[in-house]
């Protein structure tokens, strides 16, 4: 059975997903190392404290970069293996890497 679209909000699901999918593409084949240097660079400031919730939070602000959310909400996971976008009639999760989870759980 095919999922229909219940609130206008539904209807941008796809594209939004499609933009953080991309923006976090170029760092899911990474070392936490480089991971780590590419969101300082791409945030342009460097780590403040180090710890798994400023990292989750980081990578956050990589994928949500530049992109017009549509009113969807993101949002990384506990357990730090998915990114969920909720606001609509369903929400989505998105994968992350194995490195990218890496990277946050090896905070200090």
């Amino acid at each position: 059975m095919a999922l229909r679209p219940k609130t206008p909000n539904d209807l941008s699901l796809a594209p939004v997903a499609a933009q953080l999918d991309m923006n976090l593409a170029r760092l899911r084949d990474c070392s936490p190392t480089e991971i780590d240097f590419q969101v300082a660079l791409e945030l342009d400031r460097p780590e403040r404290h180090g710890t798994v919730e400023e990292r989750a939070d980081r990578v956050l602000a990589v994928a949500v970069r530049n992109v017009e959310l549509h009113g969807w909400k993101p949002e990384i996971t506990d357990d730090h293996c998915r990114m969920r976008l909720s606001g609509g009639s369903v929400s989505l999760d998105l994968g992350l890497s194995a490195e990218i989870m890496r990277y946050i759980e090896a905070a200090r």
